[in-house]
């Protein structure tokens, strides 16, 4: 394989192997599509910062030819790879739990290849030819996957486990990025605007998988794995998912009897009421492995998200309590840094008892979009709306006088006090003798004050239309206030001093 060129192989904005790659004014390849959407949304570059433009992308012709070069060997291959023949792992893993390991590992002749893992899952077969796997990974928010791997002739082949090597995420899982967020800023979680979108590209790769029949099975923080995170761009930011399959209910591998294995694993802190109820029954055709069993999940998921990462009935050590309280309608309570009461009622739909009730992944994204995160860390969000009343002021009469001057501009304005009762509505309507019927205007009433302002500047105001002297005039506000004033307007003065009308309470 083309060892020496590997780093032109994975595009550096989706951390996947090229189809078409472009090289842009910075000098770097990436995806087309992938840095045409990067450049419209931000306009500069992912890795220099500098400014770029769709017009300045060329095709790169030689890391197309290497990614040829690669995709033919893993064709050749059929997607199947020999350990310790083309792929070389570290002896202990890096991560483990009951039924699976993951290693770290390596391209034998090309060690510059794409970074990868190796995925071991115990007491498994694989139910699929190695192709399925890597064709069913081809999306952008799921861990892909390269092939099967297939046992040195010096393992222990009284194991019976299968290996998948897949990409390697430079970030880890999003849990563990939780718990770090977590350690350094435990007064707050991830920002609402990224949380979303960290959810939308989780639904996006439950929408494809529930496309193929695929119960994911362990929707979960830790199966999801971040390749790019940007709290400040969260449309920056990437994860992929990863693990699914595993569960009973699913096609894609078998259970070897009397072995151990992932299989057999109910996450029961993430599993929603009809699973745990049929836990202790051993037939798989029991019709609760549905989509709706990810939806349950999803809604833990958003929950330990909201949680920085915090462990569902973390109170509770025994799973049988837990268990329990699930199945009587008890759920997880609302995390402190959730204070979008929309995205705890969409966390606790998802959680529904009935799977009916719950909504689809498709429908799960529409909701998500219609939410507005902007608003959700405002101090006002759960404050009630301002009080609006309308609002008409009623002059008295009067007099009208020819005035031989040019016209003077009026600023009118009216403070009142609280009204006593929050229900009492009043309504002012402004008539004077510039204005008439259509001209009448409704204010706002906030906390209880009333300010209005009228510029004559942008009305024409026929000439002699007011008397050098304005008689006194009283305005009734009704039983609750009253305002009086005497005002006197000199048609000497110049026009451009403006002549204030203030109305005093009494």
């Amino acid at each position: 394989m083309a060892g020496q060129y590997s780093n032109c192989l994975v595009c550096p904005i989706t951390f996947a192997l090229f189809y078409d790659p472009v090289l842009a004014e910075d000098n770097q390849t990436y995806e087309r599509s992938a840095i045409i959407d990067w450049i419209q949304r931000n306009g500069t570059s992912p890795l220099t910062r500098q400014p770029l433009t769709i017009a300045g992308l060329r095709p790169n012709l030689l890391a197309k030819s290497f990614v040829n070069e690669f995709r033919e060997n893993l064709s050749k291959h059929n997607y199947k790879f020999k350990l310790g023949v083309d792929i070389e792992r570290c002896q202990n893993p890096f991560f483990q739990t009951t039924g699976k390991a993951l290693f770290e590992a390596k391209w034998i002749g090309n060690p510059n290849g794409p970074p990868i893992v190796l995925l071991k899952l115990y007491g498994a077969r694989a139910e699929k030819e190695a192709s399925f796997y890597e064709n069913l990974t081809r999306h952008p928010h799921i861990v892909y996957t390269y092939g099967l791997v297939q046992p040195s002739s010096t393992m222990n082949h009284s194991e019976t486990f299968v290996m998948l090597l897949q990409e390697m995420a430079p970030k880890g899982s999003l849990f563990n990025f939780l718990e770090h967020h977590a350690e350094t800023n435990p007064n707050r979680s991830l920002s609402d605007i990224l949380l979303k979108e960290i959810f939308l590209q989780i639904t996006d790769a439950m929408i494809f998988l529930s496309s193929k029949n695929i119960i994911h099975g362990d929707l979960a923080c830790r199966n999801v794995l971040v390749f790019r995170l940007d709290d400040e761009e969260p449309k920056k930011t990437l994860v992929k998912l990863t693990d699914f399959g595993i569960s009973r209910g699913n096609c894609m591998y078998s259970k070897i009897d009397a072995v151990n294995t992932a299989i057999d694993i109910v996450p029961i802190r993430s599993s929603p009421p009809e699973v745990l109820a049929n836990i202790d029954d051993d037939d798989d055709t029991v019709d609760v492995f549905t989509e709706k069993l990810d939806m349950y999940a999803m809604g833990v998921l958003m929950w330990e998200a909201y949680s920085n990462g915090k462990l569902p009935w973390g109170q509770y050590k025994n799973e049988s309590v837990i268990r329990k309280k699930v199945i009587s309608g008890e759920r997880l309570s609302r995390p402190n840094f959730c204070k979008s009461d929309y995205q705890w009622e969409l966390i606790l739909k998802c959680m529904s008892q009935k799977p009916d009730d719950r909504p689809t992944f498709l429908e799960l994204k529409t909701q998500l979009n219609e939410s507005n995160p902007t608003l959700i860390n405002s101090p006002i969000t759960n404050s009630p709306p301002p009080i609006i009343r309308p609002v008409t002021v009623v002059p008295v009469t009067q007099e009208q006088k020819k005035v031989e001057q040019r016209p003077q501009s009026i600023i009118d304005t009216i403070e009142t006090h609280k009204l006593d009762s929050p229900n009492h509505t009043e309504t002012y309507k402004l008539d004077s003798p510039s204005y008439n019927e259509t001209e009448r205007t409704s204010f706002p009433v906030i906390n209880g004050n009333v300010k209005l302002r009228k510029s004559f500047f942008e009305q024409k105001i026929e000439e002699q239309q007011r008397s050098s002297t304005a008689d006194q005039s009283r305005i009734s506000l009704g039983p609750k206030s009253s305002i009086v004033r005497t005002a006197s307007i000199k048609s000497t003065r110049p026009p451009e001093e403006l002549i204030k009308v203030g109305f005093i309470l009494v």
